[in-house]
């Protein structure tokens, strides 16, 4: 029931506030959203229209009082319109994960002795029912209760009950016999440990990049990257300790990537993920920074040069001398040494045989 002081003559039209109702008997009609709202009598000197509005819980009413009397009405006077008005203490709450919360539907204004109370969750495959015929239902059946006459209160949170929910109440001995309200809930979760990744070594000089992944945080997770403690700022012109470094950090992917690294930028470096709920580290890892010898690297590869001429020479002179010959001696090809002048030469037995052997041949 909505309770409404009006005053003013007729011919101005009506100042309209909110006030404790007094019985008095006024006829006509109250509009809301084009639903027409029952208003009491009240006999009065005149037949005037008095057209105004009132503010309730974001929605203005307009009422069309309409009275009947054969003289000019200079007064005030009060009136009730029978109706349902919803509101809520918090149109946006918030909660962590596993934690309680209560989505706040109060009755302001109602006749009827037991309306219909439904509670809806609203996603993008349409809503759903989570309160209906007085039971729990559908997400939080075992995890919601409802308190008196219509909070809904979510005993245990997690991280799918984040969407919009729609309280509704129909009052059928009510004139305006329906409201709702809708209410946006978002449950928090604290990021988990993130993967780190830190190049154990980089030469001096050299790019260099460090990743930071989170998946599980709810809102998404921004990042910080640490060194040795003390925390990589994301412009190194404002920080003594990283003026002179180079490097882009972006908190929203997580990288950090040194353009050119220096010896200073050797240390122990972690990852912080972090959101409303909470923050999670990965552990530390050392980045350590090298000297490129580019005078090793040059005797090097002048020794490695050498070797290789050196073994090719050797292959060359080992043809020219015949130690690869492909010809083979065999029993066939055999040719007995030529007598050296001077020389007493002895003969072996195969030699004879063989001598022997030609010379029947």
């Amino acid at each position: 029931m909505i309770s409404t002081h009006i005053c003013g003559p007729a011919s101005s039209g009506a100042i309209v506030s909110v006030a404790t109702f007094a019985q008095r008997n006024v006829q006509g009609r109250a509009l809301k959203d084009g639903y027409d709202m029952l208003v009491s009598s009240l006999k009065v000197p005149v037949r005037s229209e008095y057209n105004s509005s009132y503010e309730s819980n974001s929605t203005t009413y307009a009422f069309s009082i309409i009275v009947f009397p054969s003289q000019r009405w200079d007064g005030c006077g009060y009136f009730s319109v029978l109706a349902v008005v919803l509101k809520t203490n918090n149109e946006s709450p918030w909660t962590n994960e596993f934690d309680k919360i209560e989505l706040s539907c109060l009755i302001e204004s109602i006749s009827t002795t037991n309306p219909r109370i439904e509670w809806k969750k609203i996603t993008n495959e349409g809503p759903s029912y989570v309160y209906f015929d007085k039971r729990i239902s559908g997400d939080l059946e075992n995890r919601a209760v409802i308190r008196e006459p219509a909070t809904l209160v979510i005993t245990n949170a997690t991280r799918s009950d984040t969407a919009k929910y729609r309280c509704e109440v129909t009052a059928a001995d009510d004139q305006k016999s329906f409201d709702e309200i809708v209410i946006d809930l978002v449950v928090r979760v604290k990021p988990v440990v993130p993967k780190c990744s830190v190049p154990k070594s980089v030469p001096f000089g050299k790019s260099a990049e460090l990743s930071c992944v989170e998946d599980e945080g709810f809102p998404k997770s921004q990042y910080q990257w640490f060194k040795s403690r003390e925390e990589i700022p994301i412009d190194p012109k404002t920080s003594h300790t990283f003026f002179n470094s180079s490097y882009l950090l972006n908190a929203e992917t997580g990288t950090l990537k040194f353009i050119s690294v220096r010896k200073e930028d050797a240390g122990e470096y972690f990852c912080r993920a972090k959101n409303d709920a909470g923050f999670a580290e990965c552990p530390p890892q050392m980045m350590e920074v090298y000297d490129i010898d580019v005078v090793g690297i040059v005797m090097g590869v002048l020794v490695v040069v050498i070797v290789l001429l050196s073994i090719t020479a050797g292959i060359c002179c080992a043809y020219k001398r015949g130690f690869f010959s492909s010809q083979k001696q065999t029993g066939n090809n055999y040719k007995v040494p030529a007598k050296g002048d001077g020389v007493d030469y002895v003969r072996t037995e195969d030699e004879v045989c063989r001598e022997q052997l030609d010379l029947k041949a």
